[in-house]
């Protein structure tokens, strides 16, 4: 009898899994590498995900009015990471199909972004709830606008060469952090894919966090608003007291 293959596994690590944000921070590159283990040496390919945390994202649209240019009425998308990088062996579309890329959310074109206050539920042939956009056929075109906002300040990329096999089963990645990475808890998502299916995966954490003098105020912002508030009016009124003093005439 002869005994079964083990399944194919991958497994993955970085160079770094703590990000340390001051006021001199310029960004932040971290190498992601691992390996495939594989004996019956099958065709296989690696996807690499990056999420940072949610951050809800505002844009509006300029309208004409009254031959001025102004910012008509804001819409409000949720869902979006405030980071998100995904790398793979070859372009996604060669390695899987739609519904397992969208299932995965990988890829910018497969991101669960939503606008919900812009939703309704109609009832449609008496017979079924349908979930309709207030924004019509132009969604897709407000959506677009979302991811290319991100990409333009290097917090959205898409690489369909960005893994790359440097020996037999070991692979590579690079995670580039811009300087308006978000803080927070990042998750790498590392999918090793065969026949257009994810068949191993493995998940590994980065921590971006603030330190220093910008720790002290984002957490005193955040957990204490009140004190927070109060310091700053202080300050507020110590500089322009300061001001008077040092300009004021005899």
């Amino acid at each position: 009898m002869i005994a079964e293959a083990p399944p194919p596994a991958v497994s993955a690590a970085l160079t770094e899994t703590r990000v340390q944000v001051s006021s001199s921070f310029r960004g932040a590159r971290i190498v992601l590498y691992g390996a495939v283990f594989d004996p019956a040496r099958r065709p296989t390919d690696v996807v690499v995900i990056v999420r940072g945390p949610e951050q809800p994202v505002r844009i509006a649209r300029r309208v004409r009015t009254a031959g001025l240019w102004v910012n008509g009425r804001p819409v409000v998308f949720e869902g979006a990471p405030g980071f998100y990088m995904a790398a793979s062996t070859r372009p996604l579309e060669e390695i899987a199909r739609f519904r397992v890329l969208r299932r995965l959310g990988a890829g910018l074109d497969h991101l669960p972004i939503r606008a919900p206050a812009e939703q309704r539920v109609e009832t449609r042939y008496g017979v079924r709830d349908v979930v309709v956009s207030r924004l019509g056929s132009d969604y897709l075109l407000w959506r677009q606008a979302v991811v290319r906002l991100k990409q333009q300040t290097g917090l959205y990329a898409e690489s369909g060469r960005g893994v790359r096999f440097v020996d037999r089963g070991l692979f590579r990645a690079e995670i580039a952090l811009p300087a308006q990475a978000p803080t927070g808890q990042y998750m790498a998502d590392i999918l090793l894919f065969q026949n257009g299916e994810p068949v191993s995966t493995r998940s590994r954490t980065l921590n971006v966090e603030k330190v220093g003098i910008e720790r002290t105020l984002y957490v005193l912002a955040h957990e204490r608003p009140w004190l927070y508030g109060l310091a700053s009016m202080l300050l507020a009124l110590a500089a322009g007291w300061g001001a008077s003093f040092v300009f004021r005439r005899d």
